[in-house]
């Protein structure tokens, strides 16, 4: 499928005060990983019931998120801890808020907000701008409707590593973070993905369209 991810412009050199301080950080150790992807859920039923069910997302999203473990952030934000990750040896647990925005024209956005002051004992470990959009496509198929849930999702994570791992060759340390990134999303997501579908067409007694593989 061909898609154009949602924009991370490089933040540059100048300072700003709503940046968060790890990503205008000149501290050698922290690296900064950027990937973007793009995927479908194919939902068996009309456009207009796909977005009545999204719009309601303070039920399908707790539950499709699990063994994730979520809170809610006011009316439409969620904090979010994605579970253990690591790399040689560096393990770090990344808990993230994201805000579901209310959607627009059939498009819906997903962005990080910043997680209440003291929610993590892992400030200054780690930052994620998290941008993603999801794009309802109304296709007919034969006698049956059948809605394409497309998404783009753009991520930069910005980590403060252990000065032991900053020794290792750059080319290494950069490589071996951008694969651990894509490992993460397609994780996270593939899981997020089948289970967003499966809640769906179970709410509303429709028999699940087979698992596609990733497309990233």
């Amino acid at each position: 499928m061909s898609s154009t991810p949602l924009s991370t412009a490089p933040l540059g050199s100048a300072q700003r005060d709503d940046i968060p301080p790890l990503r205008q950080s000149d501290d050698s150790r922290v690296r900064l990983y950027q990937s973007s992807f793009a995927d479908l859920m194919e939902m068996r039923a009309p456009t207009e019931a796909v977005a009545h069910y999204l719009d309601r997302h303070e039920g399908w999203f707790s539950r499709c998120a699990a063994p994730m473990a979520v809170e809610p952030l006011g009316a439409n934000g969620y904090s979010l801890t994605l579970g253990r990750f690591g790399n040689f040896g560096f393990e770090v647990e990344p808990t993230i808020a994201l805000e579901l925005l209310p959607q627009s024209e059939g498009v819906y956005r997903i962005l990080t907000v910043p997680i209440p002051a003291g929610d993590t004992g892992l400030e200054g470990l780690y930052d994620v701008d998290f941008q993603a959009s999801l794009r309802l496509d109304n296709t007919a198929e034969l006698e049956a409707p059948l809605t394409l849930v497309r998404w783009d999702l753009a991520l930069s994570v910005w980590i403060r590593l252990p000065g032991v791992i900053t020794l290792l060759p750059d080319g290494l340390v950069q490589s071996s973070g951008e694969r651990l990134l894509r490992q993460i999303v397609r994780q996270v997501s593939r899981k997020l993905t089948w289970k967003v579908q499966d809640d769906f067409h179970n709410s509303h007694g429709l028999e699940r369209p087979p698992r596609r593989r990733a497309q990233f």
